[in-house]
């Protein structure tokens, strides 16, 4: 038995974590090769400090994940070493972990010996960007060399030309005027002794750059500046250079830089500007915002992608398919160009009729141009901007191959913690579309979409995706640094901005989108067990409920005033994307009763028993005026959509019996009555899945989710999508972009489905935070014959496969040490198990289908689907074209339980429609063949 995987916080297992945010970091580990019968109970933690003083803390009840820091907190750039041992069964210890280091940051604006600098004259927005530097000698046997920057602006630093680190935009997006973040790099040994040279260069970013469709610049001030503190100690003894008035600045080779508009080189120039080209700088007051540490992991080139095809449009133009939408930029190889040639790149997500689709960019030009220097071979790159794309268009290259084009991913540097497969390559694909989709997004915040004039932290979109996000990705410290933000912004009466940071509107009280400030603290807390997401956040989310029980006056009942709805319902018209068929009113009081739900899990979770029994008794109070206001005895919701009776459904807010059942029966005949396509928007559409599957409807969710018609999750795939639409018809069946103004190709919302992939489709779901006791429940159905999950979790890797194969079923699921797994099978089997690999093979029997009603016709699939061909080819003009079944299912609304020999009389409307003889005809034809 050994302890592996050593952690603090969020970061990744590591040798050396260097510039910490935290003075107590938390420790989490694994245990490899345990007993059969090993449980977490006890730990040994070893600190040795920077003294070299080893302290042992002996620790109950720690199984492994975010166990509190047991010894005296760290100082800036302090460091400590860690290692941990476990005990075994019969009493002894196991040998200790690998040593891992972490060393903090400067935590506190008095640790830095350094003041902000910015360039003299002044340099504009759209003026070259910067390079400020400073000059400076070494001695021999340099060590402990430190280099934490900052900036107004987005930074890249280089000592004597070379590159530190591999941070991309950094600092990233914070609420600037309230927190600003920093990074430390161990620069040692590029520190050899003799004359060195700093240099820095800044750009716009989204301090003053393009920011929101209304083009907002200079939003957190005029002027770029650099923070920078490097220390090291040699055999001359310590040394401190910081930014001060002793710095100079030149001009970069950068002519212009803006995220939203892409960026302009001239290469003839040298990246870093020449020498005899200083100035001076002047010394700025430090900021008033805080200056912290480092939480979210940097966003980084975390992979490459090759050129796929090389298109001719029918205009003549040159374009480039890597085969993917990603975020990033291109690197680009030219030869025989000469000096004073330009070379242009455009980016966009998608071609339309066969041409570069920019219209859904809005104002963003996404364009990087470069003037060659004549070199015989040149590699282009921007430095200070980022795209959202999969095609480029390039003018000015006269010979292009594809090994000369890669795409180069940025996102944040996460892990990637889940994988999916089944025997439908295209629900595979689906998969792979929301993880791509939170790898573009998920940079320095988690955005709506990377491509158009906005890219904004929209709260809405992550409320409702961060149970998903954070199963898929490593994704905890990213959302906790951005938690930090929303907590910062919240108002007096609860609410937050609907975008974080706030460049829109100002803190208010919004269903969804306000419900972020609880929504994503749980999911994090559920994914990791940490409860110090909890108790970092407890107070905005009891501000939250609290301000919503204000605004309803004692009714529990929150309606009126300004809602986003069930966004993007797919009925609503592509200009009002708000105009949802689930009343906002009932929308906005389920959300509030399951927030507060959560609220009351999140005190006791934290021990708090007061404040867990009073948020559960205003749940309680919260459903009950929810039934009372909108729901009928039977079960009828008001509104009757789907969203409204999934929200109902999955989050308990019915009475058990009738009113249950109710809810359930007609949630699933509106799925049969829309032909299984979606009818959802940005809120509901997470929900209906598992609402079918709760209640005893998993044949109608797998039928919904492997639809193809529009709007359907797997449309976007059959048109080649490798990413989630905003839109679930951002590409029209004929190939035209949607006219809507709001049309992006890579907005993960509607991802949320990968979740219930896992936890529904492959079966394994959470049933205690942390993953520390799951749930393994296949329930195959509809047309897959197999499907696997990997989840890696605080304690390790659960593996589950399930498979039919003739009238049997097969099932796998491997624990790591510390996790147990409550297992339901088909045939009614029930079993807790640990750690270790455990398999079943049990009997299967797929149900049979009797054929009687309207209803039962259908959930015949097959015997649907060849319905749906008969009328489409019966000639009568109102089943012409691909949705025959949205048609007659939506004539067969009022008569599901009319008897099968109804057919021709639902499916012509009951005559009321031009040539009814013809669909008469084809539907006597149909029962005739199939004999009903």
């Amino acid at each position: 038995m050994k302890v592996v995987d050593v952690r603090f916080g969020h970061h990744r297992a590591s040798d050396t974590v260097i510039g910490f945010d935290d003075p107590t970091p938390s420790l989490s580990w694994r245990v490899q090769d345990a007993p059969a019968d090993w449980h977490p109970t006890q730990a040994r933690i070893e600190v040795t400090d920077q003294a070299g003083i080893a302290h042992v803390h002996e620790i109950d009840d720690a199984d492994g994940v975010h166990v509190p820091w047991p010894a005296t907190p760290l100082a800036s750039l302090e460091h400590a070493t860690v290692r941990i041992g476990v005990p075994d069964t019969d009493d002894t210890w196991s040998a200790w972990s690998d040593p891992v280091t972490v060393e903090c940051g400067l935590l506190d604006k008095t640790d830095w010996h350094a003041v902000p600098v910015t360039p003299v004259p002044s340099v504009g927005r759209e003026d070259p960007a910067p390079v400020l530097t400073r000059r400076f000698t070494v001695g021999p046997d340099a060590r402990d060399a430190r280099l934490t920057l900052t900036a107004g602006g987005i930074l890249i630093a280089y000592i004597d030309g070379q590159r530190v680190g591999h941070d991309e935009l950094a600092p990233g997006w914070t609420e600037y005027d309230k927190r600003i973040t920093a990074s430390t790099h161990d620069v040692t040994d590029m520190l050899t002794p003799g004359e060195h040279e700093i240099a820095v260069l800044l750009g716009n970013g989204w301090w003053r750059g393009n920011l929101t469709w209304a083009m907002r610049t200079n939003v957190y001030g005029d002027d770029l500046w650099l923070l920078a503190d490097l220390r090291w100690t040699d055999a001359d003894g310590a040394h401190v250079l910081g930014t001060d008035e002793t710095w100079t600045w030149r001009q970069s080779n950068i002519l212009a830089n803006d995220l939203y508009q892409g960026q302009d080189t001239d290469t003839r120039r040298p990246l870093l500007g020449k020498p005899d080209d200083e100035q001076t700088v002047r010394v700025l007051p430090m900021p008033e915002a805080r200056i912290v540490p480092q939480t979210a992991p940097s966003a980084r080139i975390i992979d490459e992608l090759p050129a796929r095809e090389i298109i001719t449009t029918p205009s003549g133009r040159t374009i480039i398919d890597f085969g993917q939408n990603a975020t990033g930029w291109v690197r680009l190889t030219v030869r025989g160009g000469k000096a004073g040639d330009t070379v242009t790149l455009r980016h966009a997500e998608v071609l339309e009729h066969g041409e570069l689709g920019v219209r859904p960019l809005r104002n963003a030009k996404a364009v990087d141009t470069f003037i060659l220097d004549g070199s015989p071979e040149q590699v282009l790159e921007p430095q200070l901007t980022q795209h959202g794309f999969r095609y480029v268009e390039i003018q000015g290259v006269t010979e292009l191959a594809l090994e000369d084009a890669t795409l180069r991913v940025l996102s944040a540097d996460m892990d990637r913690l889940a994988r999916f497969d089944c025997s439908d390559p295209q629900v595979n694909r689906l998969f792979l579309n929301a993880v791509w989709s939170t790898i573009g997004n998920f940079i320095t915040i988690p955005t709506d979409c990377p491509q158009r004039d906005e890219r904004l932290g929209w709260t809405g979109d992550i409320a409702v995706y961060a149970p998903t996000a954070t199963r898929l990705m490593d994704c905890g410290g990213f959302l906790a640094s951005w938690l930090t933000d929303v907590e910062s912004d919240r108002g007096d009466n609860g609410g937050i901005p609907v975008v974080v940071p706030q460049v829109l509107d100002g803190p208010q009280l919004t269903c969804g989108w306000g419900d972020a400030a609880v929504l994503v603290p749980w999911a994090i807390y559920e994914t990791t067990g940490d409860t110090r997401i909890l108790a970092d956040n407890i107070a905005m989310m009891d501000a939250f409920i609290d301000g919503v029980e204000e605004l309803t006056d004692g009714t529990h009942i929150w309606a009126g005033g300004f809602q986003f709805g069930d966004w993007l319902d797919p009925t609503a018209p592509p200009d009002n994307p708000g105009g949802s068929k689930a009343n906002p009113d009932v929308v906005a009081t389920a959300y509030f009763a399951h927030s507060t739900r959560l609220v009351a899990r999140a005190h006791e979770a934290l021990n708090d028993r007061e404040g867990s029994h009073r948020y559960a008794r205003l749940a309680d109070e919260i459903a009950r005026a929810f039934r009372d206001e909108y729901v009928t005895a039977g079960g009828r919701v008001l509104s009757d959509c789907a969203s409204v009776y999934a929200m109902a459904i999955v989050w308990d807010l019915l009475e058990p019996g009738r009113q249950f059942t109710g809810a359930a029966d007609r949630l699933a005949d509106i799925v049969r009555t829309t032909a299984f396509r979606v009818s959802t928007g940005f809120l509901g559409t997470p929900l209906v899945c598992p609402a079918l599957a709760k209640s005893g409807h998993m044949d109608l969710a797998m039928r919904l989710l492997l639809e193809r018609g529009c709007p359907s999750w797997l449309y976007p795939v059959t048109m080649g999508a490798t990413t989630v639409w905003e839109r679930w018809d951002s590409m029209l069946p004929n190939g035209d972009i949607n006219p809507g103004e709001m049309t992006s190709f890579n907005h993960y919302a509607l991802g949320a489905i990968a979740g219930w992939l896992i936890s529904g489709v492959a079966g394994l779901s959470i049933i205690e935070p942390g993953y520390r006791k799951v749930g393994f429940a296949p329930q195959p159905t509809g047309d897959l014959s197999h499907a696997t999950a990997s989840q890696t979790t605080p304690y390790g890797t659960i593996d589950t496969a399930w498979r039919l194969e003739n009238d049997t079923m097969s099932a796998t699921i491997i624990l790591p040490a510390g996790v147990t797994a409550e297992v339901t099978l088909p045939d009614g089997t029930h079993a807790t198990v640990g750690h270790g690999t455990h398999t079943w093979t049990v009997p299967f029997t797929r149900p049979e289908h009797h054929v009687a009603t309207i209803r039962d016709l259908i959930d015949d699939k097959p015997l649907f689907d060849e319905l749906r061909d008969a009328l489409r080819q019966c000639g009568n003009p109102m089943y012409a074209g691909d949705d025959a079944d949205v048609v007659f299912a939506g004539n067969a609304k009022a008569y599901l339980d009319d008897p099968i020999g109804e057919l021709p009389t639902v499916a012509s409307a009951r005559g009321y429609c031009p040539m009814p003889d013809l669909i008469v005809s084809a539907a006597d034809r149909f029962m005739a063949e199939h004999h009903l």
